[in-house]
C-alpha cells in the first residue's frame, strides 16, 4: 500500500467533517446528494480535510464514490492511498462510475474493469441508469467493477 505525506492521516469522517466533504464534492462537480458523513473516510493534512471518499452499501454490492482530492493536494498520492484503503474495506462486489478516460485509466491501475449496465447487480441498475443513458449519447461515463474481489 502507498503512504501518506508527512502531516497527513486517514480516518473515518465525523459529523464535524460534513461541510468539508460537501465543499470537496461540489468543487469536483460531483453529485452532492447521498452525502452521509458516516460512509466517508477522509484524509486530513495539517488539521484540514483535503481528500474524501465513501463506500455506499447496496443490496449485494458496494459503490466507491465521491472520491475527491483538493486541487492543491493532487499529485501527492492521497487519491491512490484512499482508493487502496476503500478497496480493503469493501466487503461486497465493488463498483464505481467515473467521467472521462483519464479517471477510468486511474481506476484501472487498482483492478477496476469497465462493465456494461446489463452486468450490474439489480440494486445498482437504477443508480447507474442515468450514467448508462449518458454514455449512449456520447458522454464519456464509465461504469467499473473491482475485479479482484
Amino acid at each position: 500500500m502507498s503512504t501518506l505525506p508527512s502531516g497527513c492521516n486517514l480516518r473515518p469522517a465525523n459529523a464535524k467533517d460534513t461541510w468539508a466533504i460537501r465543499k470537496l464534492v461540489l468543487s469536483a462537480k460531483l453529485d452532492p446528494t447521498q452525502l452521509r458523513w458516516q460512509q466517508f473516510s477522509v484524509v486530513e493534512c495539517n488539521g484540514r480535510v483535503v481528500a474524501c471518499g465513501q463506500l455506499r452499501a447496496f443490496a449485494g454490492a458496494q459503490e466507491l464514490g465521491s472520491l475527491v482530492v483538493a486541487s492543491n493536494w493532487r499529485g501527492k498520492g492521497l487519491g491512490t492511498y484512499l482508493v487502496e484503503y476503500l478497496i480493503e474495506q469493501a466487503t461486497q462486489p465493488l463498483y464505481l462510475e467515473c467521467l472521462g478516460r483519464k479517471l477510468a485509466e486511474f481506476y484501472t491501475r487498482f483492478g477496476f474493469v469497465a462493465v456494461t449496465w446489463k452486468e450490474l447487480p439489480r440494486s445498482l441498475k437504477f443508480k447507474f441508469a442515468l450514467s448508462d443513458l449518458a454514455a449512449k449519447i456520447g458522454v464519456p461515463v464509465t461504469i467499473m467493477r473491482y475485479s479482484k474481489l
